[in-house]
């Protein structure tokens, strides 16, 4: 703990929003690199100074860049301050008796190189067993919203036919491998041959298929579930979930993660899903989610997914840009299909 120090500025790069954009690509035009000099003993009593080391790179962040009106479950950001994202960083100095210099810590904070937090909004991290990326990944939002989604929305149960679509994305992953754990056959769909032998051969799933070469995805779901569908994991949207309630079972559950297809569109523009009545007849469950309504399971979760980690049970990729100004290029990677895993930048050196 440090109290009363003499300034000791250093050079700080925020990311900050300048216009929204309703559709398209996110450009420079939207998101600058803002500089500025940065005193790391500037704390208030209960805030401390983080050096961050890496920030989560997520499709969601796109509703957030959207003018203030259509903001789905979070505000949007506001104009000339910096965005904000899942953060991991060390503690460089203190002025609240939880944390020492030192501390690797994480939270929900503005995307900059050198940030001051208060104490309250962040988590002390235990790196002894993982590393201080997993607690954006695996074990960090994106873990828990591959845990809640399909598990607590899922309810997989053993022999359950299940199709995650985006399967080599962040979420895909590790829902893939978690409904294998609970007894599941699971089959991935994915934009390129290298994500599809990736699937089968790396992490476990029972089958894979590349929507962008295989187009008759009528076809594809009929000759990779032969018994019908009883999960489908949502991470598209638009016309490949229309094809899949074509082929739900009685029963079958959808948790709604996201409909990434659909992010860079003005929702009139959107694809009109037209056969929602097979939900009916089918007595499916089509759910919505956001992960935030599972915060108060993260304890039970980290102790879940991180003893199957220790097992070898759940592996993991990354998909890491170095350096502040690599966050357009990771972001929108995100919707051309050029990642693998969790997409992060890395502020730091490891």
């Amino acid at each position: 703990m440090m109290y009363g120090s003499m300034e000791h500025m250093v050079k700080n790069r925020e990311l900050v929003l300048v216009s929204y954009t309703e559709e398209g690509p996110v450009t420079d035009d939207h998101l600058k690199i803002r500089e500025s000099n940065f005193n790391i003993n500037g704390c208030k009593e209960g805030e401390v100074t983080v050096q961050n080391m890496w920030v989560s790179v997520d499709p969601y962040i796109r509703w957030l860049i959207k003018e203030p009106a259509r903001a789905l479950y979070f505000d949007t950001f506001k104009l000339n301050e910096p965005i904000t994202s899942p953060m991991v960083g060390k503690v460089v100095f203190s002025a609240n008796s939880g944390f020492e210099v030192g501390d690797v810590v994480t939270g929900m904070y503005q995307v900059s190189e050198y940030t001051i937090v208060e104490g309250s909004a962040l988590r002390k991290l235990d790196t002894n067993l993982f590393k201080p990326s997993d607690y954006l990944g695996p074990l960090g939002t994106v873990g828990l919203t591959a845990w809640a989604g399909i598990l607590l929305v899922g309810e997989p149960k053993p022999g359950d036919e299940v199709l995650v679509s985006a399967a080599a994305g962040a979420v895909g992953l590790l829902v893939g491998q978690l409904a294998k754990i609970k007894g599941c056959r699971v089959v991935g769909s994915a934009g390129s041959d290298q994500k599809v032998k990736m699937l089968k051969e790396e992490f476990g799933f029972d089958d894979a298929f590349n929507y962008k070469t295989q187009t008759d995805w009528d076809a594809a779901l009929s000759k990779y579930f032969p018994k019908g569908i009883d999960i489908y994991f949502e991470n598209v949207g638009g016309k490949m979930l229309e094809t899949v309630l074509n082929h739900i079972n009685m029963k079958a559950r959808i948790p709604l993660c996201g409909m990434i297809s659909q992010y860079n569109q003005d929702w009139k523009e959107s694809y009109g899903v037209r056969n929602l009545i097979n939900l009916v007849g089918k007595s499916g469950k089509m759910q919505g989610f956001t992960v935030v309504e599972y915060f108060h399971c993260m304890e039970e979760f980290v102790k879940e997914v991180g003893g199957y980690m220790q097992q070898g049970k759940i592996k993991y990729r990354e998909d890491v840009h170095v350096g502040i100004e690599s966050f357009l290029e990771a972001f929108n990677s995100l919707f051309s299909g050029g990642n693998i895993g969790k997409t992060l930048v890395q502020l730091t050196p490891k």
